[in-house]
């Protein structure tokens, strides 16, 4: 059993109601947009991290994480990329992923805006846990939270941080 903190789209912003949430995981997911390597060595301070870079994100940052992730934990296949679309909407490059190595997670970030939902036509879930920085157009910031057991996700929470 794992239990996983989703955020992205940091841009460079950490704070402690955030650190309260990942000191709690035993693993934080970065879905791109990190902004900083401070974000990333604050994370990894407290727990593990797995992090893909998004389209802000520099030199530093992209030699440190790949554009994607695809990896298996607790039985769950997880493809994670920042630029990836949802449902009947995905990127190019997604889609072509998700038709090559098809996950059970799909995880994208990159349009500020907080989705979970179930593609039945690839048989996945997609998640996109929102905008965990202050730089952006959303209203709230997001991040997810959830458990994976031997092939369950289960007891997923929204996080709400308050307003940007």
């Amino acid at each position: 059993m794992k239990k996983i903190l989703l955020l992205s789209d940091t841009h460079g912003y950490l704070d402690e109601a955030m650190l309260k949430y990942i000191k709690a995981a035993d693993e934080v997911w970065h879905a791109g947009d990190i902004g900083t390597t401070a974000v990333t060595d604050e994370i990894k301070k407290h727990t593990k991290l797995r992090a893909v870079y998004g389209n802000i994100d520099g030199g530093e940052l992209r030699k440190e994480f790949s554009e994607k992730q695809l990896f298996t934990i607790e039985d769950i296949k997880v493809f994670m990329i920042h630029i990836g679309g949802y449902p009947g909407r995905y990127s190019p490059k997604a889609r072509e992923i998700i038709r090559k190595y098809p996950p059970d997670l799909f995880i994208a970030g990159h349009s500020h805006i907080l989705k979970v939902m179930y593609d039945k036509t690839n048989k996945l879930l997609h998640m996109n846990p929102g905008a965990a920085g202050k730089h952006g157009f959303h209203h709230k910031r997001t991040m997810l939270r959830f458990v994976i057991d031997k092939g369950d996700i289960k007891n997923l929470e929204v996080i709400e941080l308050g307003k940007r």
